[in-house]
């Protein structure tokens, strides 16, 4: 791994194996990592950053150029990587390279809109500049889901304002989290030490992480849990934190059901339902709810399951089978609060980590639609008219993605202006993303937002700097002094 500007093994005296999810296959033994690797990568990172600060705009917008161009050239190579580290059927590979592509070509943009301002005073002959500066050293921590993505949300903007960064990726997704993409930008000219990959186990390097003096600002999308135990450790750092998220679809009596059943399979079932922007309850308004199920059932049954490498697949394996319990455990617990299983299936593959498509009918409140299932089950809600589909949509404690389906705008505008969440699509799909606008969660699902000019802001400070054109008086001088003059 990339560790303060050298491709070398982890101190730590242990290996991990990264395998297929599929089928179990062994991809790579990693040495890992402990805590003095991250102190080195820190210490490299501060010094490194300097530099990088001051070299020029365009010289450092060329490198998210460039690795656009390889992210084109080794297409196919990353879409294999996908696939085989972290289940990613083919949709899902398209979609992802696509949007870490669009995020690079936005950080080309980053170093030139790196704009201070001018502010008024009322103090005689006084200039006040803000200047927009990098924090300096940024630790990203990402999750498994979209590992290349998720951690380049936050590496490319955090670069392409004059940071160094530390990246800790997630265990089950190394290298398509991690190592991947640091060779990317290596390739595309990144000076090596600017980007250190830190690849540990938890009790070896979690805190280490977290707590180290020198970094000013956490990166890190994960579960709310983690969030939050994050915080209370990380002392006086700047967070930005994108957490668990329980999205609402809300089907209202008016909508185009054919078009809201196609966009509610595709935001429940899209990598298994392993996204945290997922449809993770399907809210549908009495008028059209038997129907609406009835449809949306016969769409989950027909979907392919099996072998993501299979370009027809639509339903691949779960990350690892601590997940896949937590998902049929949460299935178990809805079906004895009372809510009924529409849809089911037993795990297969070589693995048994590949679970089917399963659709639940049940209220609000029971554990799938209550809890994040991160898998590949979606809960269908009845409401009883537009105020109680609302009340419905909000009655949680996360607020991330959202969506509304209604054939008159206006009414879906003056609904999704009442969704507590961050991001609420009308008449789309919750798996939203596009990165010159603004990403992120309220309640427990985060804080802080990704994208275009939010990110730059994230990923910067502002120096207030005055200039005193003349002397002031502060009635310290003795009078009749030549200062008193003044």
């Amino acid at each position: 791994m990339p560790i303060a500007g050298t491709w070398r093994a982890g101190n730590a005296g242990s290996t991990a194996s990264d395998t297929n999810p599929f089928s179990g296959e062994t991809l790579a033994e990693i040495p890992q990592a402990d805590a003095a690797d991250v102190d080195s990568a820190y210490r490299n990172a501060r010094d490194a950053q300097r530099q990088w600060e001051r070299t020029p705009p365009s010289e450092q917008a060329q490198v998210f150029l460039r690795a656009a161009q390889i992210m084109d050239a080794r297409r196919e190579e990353i879409f294999d990587w996908l696939t085989a580290e972290a289940g990613s059927t083919r949709v899902k590979c398209e979609w992802e390279w696509a949007i870490t592509r669009a995020d690079m070509m936005e950080a080309a943009s980053h170093p030139s809109r790196m704009a201070g301002r001018i502010t008024s005073s009322d103090i005689p002959d006084k200039e006040n500049r803000v200047y927009r500066q990098p924090v300096g050293v940024v630790t990203v921590i990402s999750p498994w889901n979209f590992p290349l993505h998720l951690s380049n949300r936050s590496v490319a903007p955090a670069l392409s304002v004059g940071n160094a960064v530390v990246l800790k990726p997630a265990s089950d997704t190394p290298v398509t989290g991690g190592l991947l993409l640091a060779k990317i930008y290596e390739e595309a000219g990144l000076p090596l030490s600017l980007l250190s990959v830190i690849i540990g186990r938890g009790r070896d390097v979690g805190d280490p992480l977290i707590t180290h003096p020198i970094p000013r600002l956490i990166s890190f999308t994960g579960s709310t849990e983690v969030g939050k135990g994050l915080t209370e450790k990380a002392g006086i750092k700047k967070l930005d934190l994108e957490l668990g998220g329980n999205a609402p679809v809300v089907v209202l009596d008016d909508a185009d059901l054919e078009h809201a059943l196609d966009t509610a399979v595709f935001s429940s079932y899209l990598h298994q339902g392993q996204i945290c922007i997922r449809a993770n309850r399907v809210i549908v308004d009495a008028a059209v709810h038997d129907d609406f199920v009835a449809r949306f059932v016969e769409r989950a049954r027909a979907l392919r399951v099996g072998d993501p490498k299979d370009p027809g697949t639509r339903i691949g394996p779960i990350i690892n089978a601590d997940q896949l319990k937590s998902i049929q455990d949460k299935v178990s617990r809805s079906v004895d609060a009372g809510a009924r299983l529409l849809l089911s299936g037993e795990p297969t593959g070589p693995t048994g980590l590949t679970l089917p498509p399963h659709v639940v009918a049940g209220p609000n409140d029971v554990p799938t639609a209550a809890e994040e299932v991160f898998g590949p089950v979606a809960t269908i809600v009845r409401a009883n008219g537009e105020s109680d589909a609302l009340e419905l949509a909000n009655r949680t404690r996360y607020g991330l993605s959202s969506a509304v389906f209604t054939q008159d705008f206006e009414r879906g505008l003056r609904f999704a202006r009442q969704v507590e969440a961050g991001m609420t699509h009308i008449n789309d799909t919750t798996v939203n993303y596009e990165p010159n606008t603004a990403f992120g969660g309220e309640k427990d699902s985060g804080v802080g937002r990704f994208g275009g000019d939010w990110g730059i802001e994230t990923f910067t400070t502002d120096h207030w700097i005055s200039v005193q054109h003349s002397p002031r008086r502060f009635g310290f001088q003795p009078a009749g002094t030549a200062a008193d003059q003044l």
